[in-house]
């Protein structure tokens, strides 16, 4: 890339590549928009048209007299390429490529798309598309795109993979009143992405809130390094669709079976300080609250109604949110009771009831305004003969100007309802029809304070042996699938992750001298690639005393040949017992997205994994606080810390081999997908019992 998009967004001289004054044509959609507000100079090239629109046409871009700082590419898709190397030629830095038929269509078209990168790396350029609607920029009047209508100015910027979408959008936004900085239809992300548009709004001064629409993120990784920037100052916040596990690929491991493409993309937001919203409705509440309004010094909201029941509703958001209601202080209840009536409390929410006039909303709103433990409040009024309105709107703007705390409005009725919200949007002030919205908005406010507030450490870097880890993961182009069991324990000590001692015998006789070696009885368990979930078929012994390991060698061995006959037996490990009562069985593992790469996973371990699901997600590499978070945040975290009258386990050796482990599957990406279930906490220390991991040994 040519290194800032400014240019893309204000340029002085935009062509349109392939303009026509052909009736509905794309060419001529763009012209007319581009003529209709741009501050610069729209220039038609087409070989076949001498004037487009009344203004003179070239046969290319290297015709245009003056230098073009944007070219919008609408000619068919088998010409396109060369349109954008003529451009390119003649020294314009940012393209824009409306064209479809390229990867979307697979076949020639995804060679095509090949090509139209290659193009764009050799003459660094900033490309948008293919197969998109265009951009477009209200402080320049700039409209590059077809669809049929321009945004409403604002700070507001906007991605979107769904070009569709957009032009939804902007129709629905013109009746809301809501307005943009800019708009861009990313297409196919052939060369900029959603990555390239975060880091360029979140140095814009004139961007408040970013949003976007994705169906995929390209470099998960670099998403969330590049989000970490931009949302300590500019809050993200992004509706994905597909996020069903439908899609889900199957996977041989508890993690891969558990951790969906949706747990990635979920954990890869949450790291990146996106706020993730399920619904357009709620990506533009949230725009507009987050554009409008300060963030909350605390969590705790008030609630002041004329209605009890929409009160209650709002209540009920809160409880289902991460805000909660206010507690006043004494003197702001003894300020209550002095301007409200007897029949009214002093408690949170404050139903004002019916007869509530404009004064009383007006020193209600004030003085729990005035108290330092409310954070914010929502105002809620259902019309009555004893306000008006537009009155009610002018007390709210007056009190949202007086206090530094977000303030959001639910005016429930019609049209008297709706001109005063026109008279609210003047001043930032969001309105709700349904309390439960407006709660919401407030909640995310509170989310992106806390975004704001975070601090990121680097990932530490731990003294191990990789070459010897690569041997372990190189075994497998010595044999005839991909997975490894407890052949590749010597993984984990490469790693520096505690293990238990423990030998893999193919002999019984064998078996029984190295189990004398350990203290007390020993575990025993079939070592082969073949056979997955070793418990399942009784592959596994525990507490083996040593006059009994020959025999249970060979019940194992014979277990394993009669579950699956043709099963590669590799062995029996004999393994030193580790005291699981002493400790919680603990499963850490990973399983590598497409989009964000390796996604570790922390929870319960043994045998009930894949049943409770009681997991943590995280995106690796990981910082010590992340891995510590993680164990703190899984459902059955009091177990660690000594439950019940138990001891408290070494959760310290636990966050250090989720670190551990993060660094492994980031140094090696062919590892697909890794267990070790259990990991079991003890009390001092914490030690990996059992491996399972899937290689790529094309990556290798």
């Amino acid at each position: 890339m040519s290194g800032g998009l400014s240019g893309m967004f204000d340029p002085d001289r935009v062509a349109v590549v392939g303009a026509t004054d052909r009736a509905d044509s794309v060419g001529r959609a763009l012209m007319e928009n581009l003529l209709a507000d741009f501050d610069g100079e729209a220039v038609p090239v087409n070989p076949g048209r001498d004037r487009v629109l009344d203004r003179e046409c070239y046969p290319d871009v290297g015709s245009v007299p003056d230098p073009v700082d944007v070219a919008v590419v609408v000619v068919p898709a088998a010409v396109a390429v060369d349109a954008v190397r003529e451009a390119a030629e003649a020294g314009v830095e940012s393209v824009v490529v409306i064209t479809a038929g390229f990867g979307e269509t697979g076949g020639e078209g995804a060679a095509r798309e090949r090509d139209l990168r290659a193009v764009a790396d050799e003459y660094d350029l900033d490309l948008v598309g293919p197969n998109s609607i265009g951009v477009l920029s209200t402080p320049a009047g700039l409209n590059a795109t077809f669809a049929p209508t321009m945004a409403l100015p604002g700070d507001i910027s906007f991605m979107s993979q769904s070009g569709a979408f957009i032009t939804a959008v902007l129709s629905w936004a013109e009746e809301r009143g809501l307005g943009f900085k800019d708009i861009v239809s990313l297409g196919n992300k052939t060369v900029l992405d959603e990555v390239d548009f975060v880091d360029h709004w979140g140095d814009d001064p004139d961007t408040s809130v970013v949003l976007g629409y994705l169906e995929d993120v390209s470099d998960g990784r670099a998403f969330i390094e590049t989000a970490r920037e931009t949302t300590g100052n500019t809050p993200l916040v992004v509706v994905k669709s597909g996020w069903t596990d439908a899609g889900a690929q199957a996977a041989s491991s508890h993690t891969g079976a558990i951790a969906g493409s949706e747990r990635a993309y979920e954990a890869g937001m949450d790291q990146a300080g996106a706020i993730r919203v399920e619904t357009v409705e709620e990506l533009f509440d949230f725009a507009q609250v987050l554009s409008g309004q300060p963030l909350p010094d605390t969590d705790d909201v008030a609630v002041v109604t004329n209605a009890g029941g929409p009160g209650v509703m709002a209540t009920d958001a809160i409880g289902a949110s991460d805000l909660s209601l206010a507690s006043f202080a004494e003197s702001t209840r003894a300020d209550l009771r002095a301007v409200l009536p007897d029949e009214t409390g002093a408690d949170n929410p404050l139903d004002l009831i019916g007869d509530a006039t404009v004064d009383r909303f007006r020193d209600t709103l004030d003085t729990v305004l005035r108290d330092d433990g409310v954070g914010g409040a929502v105002v809620i009024a259902c019309p009555t003969a004893t306000f008006d309105y537009a009155d009610l709107a002018a007390v709210i703007r007056e009190c949202d100007a007086a206090h530094d705390k977000p303030l959001v409005t639910c005016l429930m009725g019609g049209e008297r309802a709706t001109a005063a919200a026109r008279a609210l949007d003047d001043d930032g002030i969001p309105n709700y029809f349904d309390p439960a919205r407006a709660v919401r908005s407030l909640d995310a406010l509170a989310r992106y304070r806390a975004i704001s507030e975070r601090e990121y450490d680097a990932p530490a870097e731990f003294d191990v042996d990789r070459e010897r880890a690569r041997e372990v993961l190189e075994s497998v182009e010595r044999r005839e699938n991909n997975r490894l069991g407890v052949e590749a324990m010597d993984l984990l000590d490469a790693y520096g992750i505690d293990t238990p001692r423990g030998e893999i015998l193919t002999d019984p006789t064998d078996a029984e001298a190295v189990a004398r070696r350990y203290d007390g009885p020993v575990v025993m368990k079939i070592v082969s690639p073949d056979i997955l979930h070793k418990s399942d078929i009784g592959g596994v012994r525990v507490g083996v005393p040593n006059d009994e390991v020959y025999d249970t060698f060979e019940t194992l061995v014979a277990r394993a040949h009669n579950y699956q006959s043709d099963a590669t037996v590799l062995g029996v490990q004999v393994q030193e017992s580790v005291d699981i009562d002493a400790g919680v069985e603990t499963i850490v593992g990973m399983n590598r997205d497409p989009q964000f790469g390796p996604l570790l996973l922390f929870g319960l371990g043994g045998i009930f994994v894949e049943i409770l699901e009681d997991s943590s997600f995280r995106v690796a590499p990981v910082s010590e606080r992340e891995a510590r978070t993680m164990t703190e945040e899984i459902d059955s975290a009091p177990l660690l810390r000594g439950a019940r009258g138990r001891d408290s386990t070494d959760v310290d050796a636990v966050v250090e081999a989720i670190q551990r482990l993060s660094q492994l599957v980031t140094d090696f990406p062919a590892i697909e997908e890794l267990d070790i279930n259990p990991l079991v906490a003890l009390p001092d220390g914490a030690q990996a019992v059992d491996i399972r991991l899937t290689v790529n040994p094309t990556q290798l």
